[in-house]
């Protein structure tokens, strides 16, 4: 399937970012700007489901497909948020960045909440600026408004199919220079999780203070994290 994506930049480095469920690629606006003042070009999809992408069958190992359809390979970095780092993951032998970033990424769903999906479709149905706002204190003008048009594309039909995924994804190798960034706690790395993914060659580090959007919750803290990978 071919993404709507959008690109910003005319920077000779590229970079992929890969939102989350619920979102798109609107997520990234304030790490977008970091990154092209610093001489990126932004490459940042819209996942199936999802913002101004088509619809389709809901599975992880599609959206990794979609992704090897529609980015570059070869980019100098990638990263990609919860279901986008889990697509990422599925994707990196064939999309090839030289870095890979997974920022608290949907690795062991098994970890989410009995109950969330479902707690999600409302949140999304009922979303207002003040109900974005009461969860997420810490959030910008900007994440809130990108947070609201995201559902506004959403399919929820994708959170149905979730409940229906593999319980653990966990990489059994790092094909490329990994990082594996967690929030403070993780929802989807639990800390056997995290102690496999060390084992099994990939960089973790745990950003204190910050939930699972650590790229909205604290975007200094989110880029501070990434010293030696952008």
């Amino acid at each position: 399937m071919k993404l709507n994506v959008h690109e910003r930049g005319s920077g000779d480095k590229v970079a992929l970012l890969i939102h989350g469920a619920m979102s798109d690629h609107r997520t990234w606006h304030a790490i977008e700007d970091h990154l092209v003042g610093l001489g990126y070009r932004v490459v940042a999809p819209d996942l199936r489901g999802h913002g101004r992408s088509p619809r389709g069958e809901y599975r992880p190992e599609l959206l990794a497909d979609d992704l090897v359809e529609s980015l570059p390979t070869g980019a100098d970095v990638a990263i990609g948020h919860s279901m986008g780092g889990l697509s990422l993951a599925l994707a990196v032998s064939r999309l090839r960045p030289a870095r890979a970033v997974y920022s608290d990424p949907g690795f062991q769903l098994r970890n989410v909440p009995a109950g969330a999906t479902a707690g999600m479709r409302e949140m999304v149905a009922a979303a207002t600026a003040e109900s974005v706002r009461a969860m997420n204190p810490r959030w910008s003008d900007e994440d809130v408004a990108a947070e609201l048009a995201g559902f506004g594309l959403f399919d929820p039909q994708f959170l149905t199919a979730t409940s229906r995924f593999a319980q653990d994804y966990l990489p059994e190798t790092a094909v490329v220079p990994s990082l594996v960034q967690l929030a403070d706690p993780s929802l989807c790395v639990d800390a056997r999780g995290a102690a496999l993914l060390k084992e099994r060659g990939l960089e973790v580090r745990v950003v204190p203070r910050t939930g699972h959007c650590i790229h909205r919750d604290d975007p200094q803290a989110f880029l501070k994290s990434l010293d030696g990978w952008i």
